[in-house]
């Protein structure tokens, strides 16, 4: 019988906690439920064949360039759908488990087939009393998404909640849900386009799930980091991509009669930060950051959405 979910992993010069990752997932969760399949994005660093060679039995596809989170996720969606897999798990190659969240998670969306997709309690690595990211909320008011990263009472209560956003970071979804919601907006590249999808799966009538009691731990940012240097140790390039998307999608999912309250707001977020960035020296995310702004504000809907605008 074919297993019914398939783990997705998307590596991009990680491969020691892409290693890490799966062999918690071997260690904890029961391997008779899923295939991982480890989609490489162009590593320059040889992650391919150091994580071929450790784990021989797993699935690999090589996407020979760096596809971004959005359409180097796309590719083993499709592979998953065209393969029979019920369930597609979309889950960071910088996180790990201790506990069997794929039986849980799974279990979960068979007990409750109004929700496409379902995501655990995803705490800091470095701090496990703390949770990075919880029960996605989008304010329509300031034109925010944000996480309620609260701990859960005891005892816990109610088993989930209805989230408005799950993260990329590791969300179990539908498969069939997919089919109607379709993938990923590759044009995202990275960052909101886990909001973007999650939207879309609630307006085709599907409610999105998150579990207090099941958890995992995130390190967050491992692929951002690059080596320190008068930019600091963050990609430049990140700036650009959540400032962008960030306007992308509240043009499509935005409140108009919040706009200008919207525009305030964030406007004094940005106009803080363009500042914080010029008085450290640090010039290129300062371009980046304006960069994704002017794109945010001015790229054609219907080149973000193609094919339905």
């Amino acid at each position: 019988m074919h297993k019914p979910v398939a783990v997705i992993l998307v590596n991009w010069n990680t491969a020691e906690y892409t290693a890490n990752c799966i062999s918690s997932l071997k260690r904890y969760c029961d391997e008779t439920l899923f295939d991982i399949i480890v989609a490489d994005n162009g590593s320059t660093d040889g992650s391919l064949q150091v994580l071929q060679a450790e784990f021989p039995d797993l699935v690999y596809i090589d996407n020979k360039e760096n596809l971004g989170f959005a359409e180097g996720n796309n590719r083993v969606l499709l592979y998953s759908i065209e393969k029979g897999y019920s369930y597609s798990l979309i889950i960071n190659t910088d996180t790990l488990v201790d506990e069997d969240i794929i039986f849980k998670l799974r279990e979960h969306l068979q007990q409750h087939p109004e929700a496409a997709a379902v995501q655990p309690a995803i705490y800091w690595m470095h701090n496990r009393a703390q949770i990075w990211n919880g029960k996605g909320r989008f304010s329509s008011i300031l034109g925010i998404t944000f996480s309620d990263t609260r701990l859960p009472k005891q005892p816990i209560g109610p088993t989930y909640k209805t989230a408005e956003w799950l993260t990329g970071c590791c969300m179990l979804i539908r498969n069939a849900a997919l089919l109607k919601s379709g993938l990923f907006n590759k044009q995202f590249f990275l960052y909101y386009e886990d909001v973007d999808l999650s939207f879309r799966l609630r307006r085709k009538g599907y409610q999105l799930h998150y579990i207090m009691s099941c958890k995992m731990y995130h390190a967050a940012g491992v692929s951002a980091k690059v080596t320190p240097t008068k930019e600091g140790s963050l990609s430049p390039v990140i700036h650009y991509y959540v400032s962008r998307n960030h306007l992308w999608l509240l043009r499509r999912y935005g409140n108009p009669l919040f706009y200008p309250i919207n525009l305030v707001y964030n406007g004094f977020y940005y106009a803080g930060l363009l500042t914080y960035l010029k008085l450290r020296g640090r010039n290129e995310k300062a371009r980046l950051l304006i960069k994704g702004l002017k794109d945010g504000f001015f790229t054609s809907k219907s080149l973000i959405w193609p094919e339905n605008n």
